[in-house]
């Protein structure tokens, strides 16, 4: 990406009529949840005028919407089960949905919904404008479902009865709480459950390596034999670290360490706005390459398996593309290519980038922008909007039906303590991997370009083990199966139950949890992603196993386990860059 593309994010400087424009436009975009109100309009502006030159298909949605009608009057649920409750929607499963009129009102509801999955396809709507009217449609069909208000959810009116109103009574403190912002003692406590360091992130470690930003975590060998090749983990630069050093009874590092692997892990730096001139390349040599020779070095010569989670996959078969490189990239000729490399939930291919994608348009980007020209970067406040946006029918609307009319606080796990704990993204940072990835799919074309040279994953000829999960809506997993396409090695691709982080941690005893999983041998033809579930095998239990299984066979005999050298310790893990918090 060229210095001038993003001179005025790395600068700061603007003229008052920039500052004007960006004061405008930034403040707008705070009641649009950091949207680009601008695109939002062009969507539906496109398809309202094709629409309306469509009298052909003005009467296809005309004669659908009688038929749906009919069907709500004869009680015909356009998506049902046997026993004629709505199939996969958690917010009607109640038995007293079906009785009437409640079972009227959930029927018109789904049917509603039925209409505007097919109102949305006009024929000369541009294909992103006909998603974010689809999407956009259906998060106001989400606001507007009887089971958000008292009068019409069977279970809140009968909550409310039996408690003499007590629901009521709890949540409008509750509502009242979040509000004004000022917390109820529950809250309070709530926030103190999941202390990192304390009850979270707690498998003994030590720093061992230290640069503006990441700091290197090595855990303690907690066996007396330990394989010679370290794992080396890279998590996404928009979370902390500990996602995959939770709670000790799931957490992904002890697990690792306790079948006998040395592990390393990436902690970032929560960068501020003297941050904002860092870039992509910034965060291959800093985040990556730094850290890779310091694991090199202090393993003796030992290859390593490297495992990027999200982003940080993302970023992670970046850097191995480079070092991968037939001729060579400059900077990159000092580090061997790992042996392995395990991608979770991680995209190379953006062309099917999911619901996320929708919010990635040129439009949002310069909306972006102008937002993180004053302040230097875009913080996870500003990020969640997108996120929730998402998942709006379980993180808003029925959140707020529990807390504000069934009374219900939320109690949270280590998951959700996570999940709240964010990160900044420098400016320049942010808008080159928007640009390159997602707008661009640079990286899937082959012209993503690493200090100044185009890596292609062509280069990619090591063993790959490769996670998708089943509701991952943030790395959709057809799309994370598509290095099937850009890559000729081997490939070990799993499938597994839950969403995007909860896919990932799913510890060996967690209930509920199954997987799929199929090896593609190295330059044999790729299936595609309906064949490969015809063919994949099923297995209940997590996926862990397997894994840990897949990488001690591309392991050398286990040596005896030796401590962490003193003169490496720069202090106890989990470190000082996972603790730094910032005022958003």
């Amino acid at each position: 990406m060229a210095l001038t593309e993003t001179a005025h994010l790395v600068s700061g400087a603007e003229t008052a009529t920039q500052t004007l424009d960006r004061l405008v436009q930034s403040r707008a975009a705070a009641g649009f949840g950091n949207l680009s109100p601008v695109t939002l309009s062009l969507a539906w502006a496109d398809w309202a005028w094709h629409l309306s030159a469509s009298p052909g298909r003005q009467i296809e949605l005309a004669t659908l919407a009688t038929r749906l009608a009919f069907k709500t009057l004869t009680m015909t649920d356009h998506e049902q089960d046997s026993g004629g409750r709505v199939r996969d929607d958690p917010r009607f499963r109640a038995a007293e949905w079906d009785r009437w009129p409640f079972n009227l009102w959930r029927t018109s509801f789904r049917n509603v919904q039925s209409f505007w999955r097919e109102a949305a396809k006009v024929d000369g709507v541009s294909r992103h404008h006909m998603q974010l009217v689809d999407f956009f449609a259906r998060q106001f069909l989400d606001m507007m479902s009887p089971a958000n208000s008292l009068l019409t959810n069977p279970v809140v009116l009968r909550q409310t009865l039996e408690s003499g109103g007590g629901n009521l009574r709890a949540g409008l403190k509750n509502f009242l709480a979040d509000a004004s912002m000022v917390p109820t003692p529950e809250d309070v406590d709530n926030r103190r459950r999941y202390v990192v360091g304390g009850n979270v992130a707690v498998t003994p470690g030590k720093v061992v390596y230290r640069n503006h930003l990441v700091e290197l975590i090595r855990y303690t060998p907690q066996t007396d034999k330990v394989h010679p090749e370290p794992v080396f983990i890279v998590p996404s630069w928009i979370m902390k670290y500990y996602i995959l050093d939770l709670s000790p009874h799931n957490s992904l590092v002890r697990y690792l360490v306790s079948q006998g692997h040395t592990v390393y892990m990436l902690s970032w730096r929560n960068p501020d706005a003297s941050d904002r001139g860092l870039s992509m390349d910034d965060y291959l040599e800093l985040g990556l390459l730094e850290p890779l020779r310091t694991v090199t070095q202090q393993a003796s010569g030992a290859g390593l398996h490297a495992v990027g989670y999200c982003l940080g996959g993302t970023l992670l078969a970046i850097a191995v593309a480079a070092l991968s490189a037939a001729d060579g990239v400059a900077g990159y000729t000092d580090v061997p290519p790992p042996a392995s490399l395990t991608l979770l939930a991680a995209q190379v291919d953006f062309i099917e980038p999911g619901e996320l994608g929708l919010f990635i348009d040129e439009g949002q980007i310069n909306l972006l922008d102008q937002i993180t020209r004053g302040q230097g970067f875009l913080s996870g406040k500003q990020m969640a909007g997108s996120f929730q946006f998402l998942h709006s029918r379980d993180l808003v609307w029925a959140r707020r039906m529990r807390e504000y009319l069934m009374g219900e606080r939320e109690q949270g796990n280590d998951l959700m303590a996570w999940n709240a704990d964010t990160t900044r993204l420098p400016a320049r940072m942010h808008h080159e991997y928007l640009v390159a990835l997602y707008l661009k799919n640079a990286l899937a074309n082959g012209r993503y370009l690493v200090a100044g040279k185009a890596v292609s994953l062509y280069d990619l000829q090591l063993p790959i083990f490769l996670v998708g999960t089943e509701r991952d809506h943030v790395s959709p997993w057809r799309s994370v199966y598509e290095l099937h396409r850009l890559s000729t090695a081997e490939i070990t691709f799993v499938l597994t139950s839950g969403g995007h982080n909860a896919g990932i941690v799913s510890e060996p005893g967690h209930p509920r949890r199954h997987h799929r999983i199929l090896m593609r041998a190295a330059g044999d033809k790729r299936l595609t992603p309906d064949d490969w579930l015809q063919q994949a095998r099923h297995n209940e239990g997590s996926w862990w196993p397997q894994w840990q299984q897949w990488l001690a066979k591309r392991s050398s005999k286990p040596v005896a386990a030796q401590p962490i050298p003193d003169k490496q310790v720069l202090c106890d893990a989990p470190g000082t860059y996972v603790m730094q918090r910032w005022p958003e």
